[in-house]
């Protein structure tokens, strides 16, 4: 059975966007993002690659750092932590348009990249 998910999104922070009368994309790259995998314990490492439109509101990079930092001990599955970070991001955010590429490095032979959008690409 799963524990709920702890509130990590209360740490992100957001600053007012200096142009939203502009569509215009941020691309931010995270290479040294850390969880655990569920299963085994064992730690997946991995690169995180936000794009996105801000409407209202762009976020706050150490607020962001300190808000993935949360997960270097979180057992999560690759496909759960993307769409979660995602979901987060876009709450907080209201973004007119994000993608959350997430790029984990080999184990096993096997690597695997996850990519989420906000709203879903048709």
């Amino acid at each position: 059975m799963n524990s709920p998910a702890k509130d990590f999104a209360s740490v992100l922070e957001t600053f007012p966007n200096p142009a939203p009368q502009r569509d215009y994309q941020i691309r931010i790259v995270c290479p040294e993002f850390t969880s655990v995998c569920p299963r085994t314990g064992q730690p997946d490492f991995g690169t995180l690659v936000f794009t996105y439109v801000p409407d209202q509101l762009c976020v706050e990079l150490k607020s962001l750092k300190l808000y993935l930092q949360q997960f270097r001990n979180e057992g999560i599955f690759y496909e759960a932590v993307t769409n979660r970070i995602l979901d987060d991001l876009v709450g907080v955010l209201h973004p007119r348009w994000m993608k959350l590429l997430a790029r984990f490095r080999p184990r096993g032979g096997i690597t695997t990249s996850v990519l989420a959008c906000y709203p879903r690409e048709k």
